[in-house]
């Protein structure tokens, strides 16, 4: 456990405490329990592996605060905990794009950036202008905060490990049960009427704040350190629905992309082994 500007960061590691550092970002309401197929592969490649619940996910604490900036602030905090030089970081999804504004702010802290399906091309709705985006701001900013008052005295559904596993597998459905059940035991808790995700309830979909998902690919070209990118070509619920011609002009120079047939938007837990070799073979030996 850390503290990032008075939140509790809790941080989950496979490896040696001596290897060389690597750190894991796991996607919008998820948590790092996600990563429990890739990891121990990478540690047994000879890597320390990091990995950290995001405020309010996981077993990290709940905060007042939730903003795109807090996310990437946090994560500095977790890469300033294992080392004060530079190391590479792995994003899944929301992760991805957070680690690659932790690389465009602090290049010299990123020695290779890898970024698992996310690269949103665009957003899933109706584009509107800058001049109308102005205009919605009030509004915009009256339902998160009517959002987070209801919150405040709301819990996440209950049900049993089967009930929560069902529903995470409409995010996952190529995922086996079992695995899935497994997954509720380390990212949910057993309260007296069941078992609730520990997501927080005041957490919402999308960040307000100054980030677009198209955003980016927009960045791609200014990278300095190695770059790879994994996209899933299966449509899902939680895919970006990107193909590699969306990506391919934006890759900074000397970057790759690595396409999945047959796989969603959880590359890394659908397809661990496969990944952890394309990683492992973009990484230098530990």
């Amino acid at each position: 456990m850390i503290q990032s500007w008075g939140v509790d960061i809790a941080c989950h590691e496979w490896g040696s405490a001596d290897a060389p550092p690597l750190l894991l970002a796991h996607g919008g309401f998820d948590f790092s329990g996600t990563f429990h197929l890739l990891a121990p592969l990478l540690a047994d490649a000879g890597w320390r592996v990091v990995a950290w619940d995001q405020r309010g996910h996981g077993d990290s604490q709940h905060a007042t605060l939730y903003s795109w900036d807090a996310d990437v602030r946090d994560a500095l905090a977790v890469l300033d905990s294992v080392t004060t030089g530079a190391c590479p970081v792995i994003g899944h999804s929301k992760g991805g794009n957070l680690m690659m504004q932790l690389a465009d702010a602090q290049p010299h802290r990123i020695s290779h950036l890898l970024n698992l399906d996310g690269l949103p091309s665009k957003w899933p709705s109706p584009d509107i202008s800058d001049h109308e985006r102005t205009l919605m701001l009030a509004e915009e900013l009256a339902s998160r905060l009517d959002h987070r008052r209801a919150a405040g005295t709301k819990t996440r559904r209950p049900g049993t490990i089967d009930e929560l596993a069902r529903r995470r597998s409409v995010m996952n459905p190529r995922l086996d049960l079992d695995w899935l059940r497994y997954l509720v035991t380390v990212g949910a808790r057993h309260d007296k009427d069941g078992w609730r995700w520990k997501i927080d309830p005041a957490l919402r979909l999308g960040g307000f704040g100054p980030w677009r998902p198209e955003w980016a690919l927009q960045r791609m070209p200014g990278l300095s350190m190695p770059f790879l990118g994994v996209l899933g070509l299966e449509p899902d619920a939680m895919s970006w629905g990107t193909k590699p011609h969306d990506v391919l002009p934006y890759l900074p120079p000397g970057g790759r992309l690595e396409s999945l047939a047959e796989t969603g938007h959880f590359v890394h837990a659908e397809r661990p082994t496969e990944v952890a070799a394309l990683i492992l073979d973009f990484l230098p030996t530990p």
